[in-house]
């Protein structure tokens, strides 16, 4: 059996004078991940409307995550056992990470049941049930295979009182202990060492996010994640949890904070110290004509951008094709042609990494907090 050691190296290359922001390198057995970093959420394997190449060449993603819950239903872990896991079934050779499927089994509100042997649900894709112990997620995602792995926790709703966010954490924090144990006695399946993540939660509440952040720092695991936030609660306050939080992890591991969020929230965290993201928001929204831009945001089916023959971005043309203007994606758009929506898809994610990426230069250069300041203004602006 394989010891619970340090399988994956993080190196904190600079802190800001200023500012807890960081710049790093995280090594995996499928290559390096320069921090702070936005993975694009493949849910079922894929990125949806984009493909590898894109990824690749024009987005330059380090990393993409997937999901357990997702990846269990369909296609199922004996496809991807009989494939070699994930990287060999779907041709992406670096890094992933997996979610738990904590967030979707408890989403599924009317269809779960919870104890503390696990969450019993009902498959949203043909109503089939089906149990998820903290065992059973560990054994998942060995068959994944993902380089990152995440914990299985629950994940209270933002406006959760504080009785069912203190029962939610010890819920969680007792998952969790089941997971390292599972993890310290199974083998990977594939030939190369994982990496598991524990989730700091605790809702809005200061005192449960600090005794959460202590416990998972305890565990001395290979990185930390910061889960239960940007879901619903106000963004000051996920602010706030996160400065708490950060005040208690380990500053010689890597920060990850999910499902987060707006091009203005990555910043603020990056500025508190978080060096991973991921969220579904640039494909999601780029798909429904929201374009990202390093001036502000477009929605590009409004009239005003009928005979407007520029690039998507005025300051990063290599973001997409320069050829594309903003009057034939918009064109696409109201033709209901896919394309508009894979070059959207393709532009969002491309701009997510190009800020994450500029975002590591001035922490580097010394000038972070001054290029936020900037940069925070333009995000802010409808185009």
């Amino acid at each position: 059996m394989l010891s619970f050691s340090i399988l994956m190296i993080f190196l904190l290359q600079k802190t800001d004078n200023n500012s807890n922001a960081r710049a790093g390198l995280i090594t995996t057995a499928h290559g390096e991940i320069q921090t702070p970093i936005f993975m694009p959420v493949g849910t079922a394997g894929t990125v949806k409307a984009v493909h590898f190449q894109e990824l690749k060449n024009d987005i330059k993603s380090q990393i993409i995550l997937s999901n357990t819950y997702h990846l269990y239903l369909r296609p199922g872990t004996d496809i991807l056992e009989s494939a070699g896991g994930l990287h060999n079934f779907n041709g992406w050779d670096k890094p992933i990470l997996t979610d738990s499927g904590g967030f979707q089994v408890f989403s599924l509100a009317q269809n779960r049941k919870l104890n503390e042997e696990g969450a019993t649900f009902r498959s949203h894709i043909d109503g089939s049930k089906h149990l998820f112990t903290p065992e059973k997620v560990i054994d998942i995602q060995r068959s994944i295979g993902a380089d990152i792995i995440m914990a299985f926790d629950e994940c209270p709703p933002g406006t959760a009182d504080y009785h069912y966010a203190k029962q939610s954490l010890g819920l969680t924090h007792k998952w969790l202990v089941r997971c390292i144990k599972h993890f310290n006695n199974t083998d990977p399946k594939y030939g190369f060492l994982q990496s598991l993540f524990p989730i700091v939660q605790g809702c809005i509440y200061p005192d449960l996010r600090r005794q959460s952040a202590e416990f998972i720092a305890a565990q001395n695991t290979d990185g930390n994640a910061i889960g239960g936030l940007a879901v619903g609660e106000p963004t000051e306050k996920m602010y706030e949890m996160i400065e708490i939080v950060n005040e208690i992890l380990p500053s010689d591991k890597p920060r990850y904070l999910m499902g987060v969020g707006t091009p203005q929230n990555i910043l603020e965290a990056i500025e508190r110290g978080v060096d991973m993201f991921d969220c579904v928001m640039p494909t999601r929204n780029g798909r429904n004509g929201m374009i990202f831009t390093s001036e502000g945001i477009i929605n590009l089916r409004n009239e005003k951008w009928k005979n407007d023959f520029s690039p998507l971005d005025p300051n990063g043309t290599s973001f997409v094709d320069c050829s594309y203007s903003k009057a034939y994606i918009r064109h696409l758009f109201h033709a209901k042609e896919l394309l508009a929506m894979q070059i959207a898809s393709v532009h969002n994610l491309a701009f997510y990494l190009w800020l994450v990426g500029e975002a590591r230069k001035h922490i580097i250069d010394g000038n972070f907090l001054l290029w936020k300041k900037n940069m925070i203004e333009k995000l802010n602006r409808r185009l």
